[in-house]
């Protein structure tokens, strides 16, 4: 079974269906079923109607209950992988406004605690300047004053001390030329300030840094309930429990080759002078 983008939306209410369909025709019934696979009645109920997404988990122990053939608990697990991933399309994102996706970015920013930025490619929003933030913006449409100063405004979450963020830029990332030297020599310094705050650890990758992954794209992490993966045109959202282990995993090996603290500091001091020496 493919990941198609156009099966995401509708595999949730398929995944309810089939599942009520395999327990009809093992002819059980939903009380008999939660106490074959251990979960509650009212449970059951809400997946087979589809106000509840199952987990692999979920779905792996209602299967086994029901005692289907392998072919089928294959078919109906990778469908219910599908239906814990979401696409977001950018272009449907632009349409309700990016000024939204900024509130839904706060949402997420205010619900988590432990919160990880994967960063290969450029630097996100929480760090960046005012300037990096326009210049990031140039290919969006709407109002880009706005939501520079939405972006902005995000960026006090950094100082809450309830929270945690690790953020991990390769060196490309660091250096990415999306605004002139003397104005990256700015952003530099300003994550050499923010590496300072209590809540905030800034890990950098340089080039030469042996890696046996390579840093295939941008990705975010909300304590253990989701992952968001950025492409061109859009992000997925996983929300599986094997996803999430996986790309903490991925993390955790980044983060090891990382260097932190005064180090990180000084590697970022040495970027900036060169960007000015560029200049």
């Amino acid at each position: 079974m493919t990941l198609d983008p156009d099966q995401l939306g509708r595999s949730r209410s398929d995944l309810a269906e089939t599942l009520r369909r395999l327990r009809l025709e093992a002819g059980l019934t939903g009380d008999r079923l939660s106490v074959r696979c251990g979960m509650s009645q009212s449970k059951i109920s809400k997946i087979e109607t589809g106000r509840v997404t199952p987990t692999l988990v979920d779905v792996e122990l209602i299967l086994r209950a029901l005692d289907v053939p392998a072919a089928v608990l294959q078919e109906v697990s990778a469908l219910a992988r599908i239906a814990n991933t979401e696409w977001q399309d950018k272009r449907a994102s632009w349409r309700r406004g990016v000024e939204k996706r900024q509130a839904e970015l706060v949402s997420l920013e205010r619900d988590a605690t432990e919160l990880r930025y994967f960063l290969p490619a450029m630097i996100t929003g929480l760090l960046a300047t005012p300037e990096y933030i326009r210049a990031s913006l140039s290919h969006s449409p709407g109002d880009r004053a706005a939501v520079t100063s939405r972006k902005l405004e995000r960026q006090v979450v950094l100082h809450d001390e309830s929270k945690s963020f690790t953020f991990l830029l390769t060196e490309q990332a660091a250096n990415w030329a999306l605004i002139p030297p003397p104005a990256m020599a700015v952003q530099m310094d300003h994550l050499v300030s923010l590496s300072h705050l209590p809540a905030v650890r800034i890990g950098v990758i340089p080039y030469g840094t042996l890696l046996t992954r390579g840093p295939m794209n941008t990705f975010t992490m909300y304590d253990d309930r989701l992952v968001t993966m950025e492409s061109f045109t859009g992000r997925m959202v996983f929300r599986d429990p094997r996803d999430l282990l996986h790309y903490r995993e991925i993390f955790a090996a980044f983060e090891g080759c990382a260097l932190f603290g005064e180090a990180a500091r000084v590697r970022l001091c040495e970027w900036a002078e060169r960007c000015r020496g560029t200049s």
